[in-house]
């Protein structure tokens, strides 16, 4: 064994790629040639005389010892991230890179004006922020914190509850005046909706009165999208009513552009939280922000703390 030639950039590579399953990706997240990452896990192995990747034209997979290696090699490197970590500390405010994953509209909307307040704080942060409403693998993509609307699955990843996102029914001024404005819940049925398509069930309103009883209402027709952003817009060009978040349209509602309807009537609220990949929060930057984004969150309007 060669032990010069294992090295943290070399285990680093191997570590991604065994992950990742992909060359091309870990390349393109380091910002170099798909050669070079090739090369790092070659010498790797090269270094500790074991094949540790196989691969093919399809797919790569682990051998038994990458297996064993990688779980030790991730190991090593989180020690050294900490350890890292508290060098940089101990000489005076926080450093380095954190990434993390937002539902879209809502880190648009919030999220993003908190994460600039907590650089502003801590400018030697580094914030690597990726929107999307997809679920993704915090491991596999390498993202430290992941903020999550709606129920989780059952996961090895810690979890920090927010709270519940209140929704509401709305629609604009313009809308309601050309179609008239419902009264009970079953006029519902007669109205263009707004919906999410990414949503299970989304062709059925779940609504809960004020006394509790539920109540379920078709609400399928309109138009549909997968982003919340366009389904902001389509509500403020009148083209049909929605159950919105309250922090997704609460300045159109301040400024009359949409109003609530059916008050007595709202979907159930969303659960918040955000999710850290375990370990995670031993470096102290990931630890400040999950804390300093927690307390944000809280005072999004429309939530309910828990």
């Amino acid at each position: 064994m060669d032990r010069s030639g294992i090295t943290l950039e070399r285990m680093r590579s191997f570590v991604r790629v065994a992950e990742r399953g992909s060359l091309s990706a870990v390349a393109h997240e380091q910002g170099v040639g798909q050669s070079t990452v090739s090369r790092h896990v070659a010498d790797l192995e090269a270094a500790l005389g074991v094949t540790l990747l196989n691969r093919t034209t399809r797919r790569i997979t682990l051998t038994d010892e990458g297996r064993r290696y990688h779980a030790e090699a991730r190991i090593i490197l989180r020690l050294v991230d900490e350890a890292t970590d508290g060098a940089r500390s101990a000489g005076g405010g926080l450093t380095g890179m954190i990434r993390i994953s937002c539902t879209a509209a809502l880190g648009v909307r919030h999220v993003c004006r908190m994460l600039f307040s907590i650089q502003d704080r801590h400018p030697g942060i580094v914030v690597d922020l990726s929107l999307s409403d997809a679920r993704i693998d915090l491991v596999q993509e390498a993202v430290d914190v992941a903020v999550r609307l709606g129920p989780l699955a059952d996961s090895t990843l810690q979890c920090r509850t927010v709270g519940r996102s209140r929704r509401i029914l709305v629609a604009s001024r313009a809308y309601l005046a050309e179609r008239g404005r419902p009264e009970i819940p079953d006029d519902l049925v007669a109205h263009a909706s707004i919906r999410m398509s990414n949503l299970a069930g989304g062709g059925t309103l779940s609504l809960r009165g004020r006394d509790g009883a539920a109540v379920q209402i078709p609400f399928d027709g309109g138009l549909r999208v997968d982003h919340g952003l366009a389904a902001r817009e389509a509500l403020v060009q009148g083209r049909g009513i929605a159950a919105a978040h309250v922090w997704l349209i609460d300045d159109l509602l301040a400024a009359g552009l949409v109003e609530q309807i059916l008050p007595d009537f709202t979907p159930e609220p969303v659960p918040l939280s955000l999710l850290v990949v375990p370990g995670r929060t031993r470096i102290k930057r990931v630890r400040m922000l999950v804390d300093a984004l927690a307390a944000s969150l809280a005072r999004l309007p429309g939530l309910v703390r828990e």
